[in-house]
């Protein structure tokens, strides 16, 4: 396949899996912003993890709340939490507890019932986000999964579980950072109209 050809159809992957998400994941969407409108109305906070790219997209999607998402917007910053960004804790939790406990461990001292988290994987099967998962659900803490593949073992783990079908690392990727953005976008829009 010539290059321009490989090109067309990495383009036309993700636009295909935009199309299947816009067509299909819309009420879940819809359930998110709920729940993070909930949480955030009620004093709690927004947690996100992810290993990976995934963990670079729980910086950037937390850093869009806690600084700012659109910039004609003007607007409070925003209680979110990149359980990523820490090294030193990150560290010292997988050499203290183990790597299946870097994310779940922060999560049971900083969270509290009524906060959401967002578990990021392409597979659905990253043991650590499952770990968090499992936790947050423990503290009554609302579970959103950002998933590729079938899901994985984080999918019932998940109060609402946004599962793009694609094994494509890539394209997962790509579709987790559009649902997160719109996710966050009209979470936005509803907190600013008060």
């Amino acid at each position: 396949m010539r290059e321009q050809e490989r090109f067309n159809a990495m383009m036309e992957d993700g636009i295909a899996l935009r199309r299947y998400i816009a067509a299909e994941m819309a009420p879940l969407a819809f359930r998110c912003v709920d729940l993070c409108e909930r949480a955030l109305r009620g004093g709690g906070k927004l947690f996100f993890c992810g290993n990976g790219g995934s963990a670079a997209d729980a910086q950037h999607l937390a850093t869009e709340l806690l600084v700012r998402l659109r910039s004609r917007v003007e607007r409070p910053s925003w209680p979110a939490i990149a359980l990523t960004l820490d090294p030193a804790a990150l560290t010292a939790g997988g050499n203290d507890y183990g790597f299946e406990d870097v994310f779940a461990r922060p999560l049971s001292g900083l969270g509290q019932k009524g906060d959401v988290l967002f578990g990021i994987t392409t597979s659905g099967r990253s043991p650590n986000v499952i770990k968090a998962l499992q936790v947050a659900r423990g503290m009554g803490i609302g579970t959103i999964g950002f998933l590729g593949g079938d899901g994985g073992g984080a999918a019932p783990l998940c109060d609402i579980a946004l599962i793009v079908p694609s094994s494509e690392t890539m394209r997962v990727q790509e579709a987790h950072i559009s649902l997160g953005h719109a996710i966050l976008e009209l979470l936005e829009d509803r907190l600013i109209a008060q």
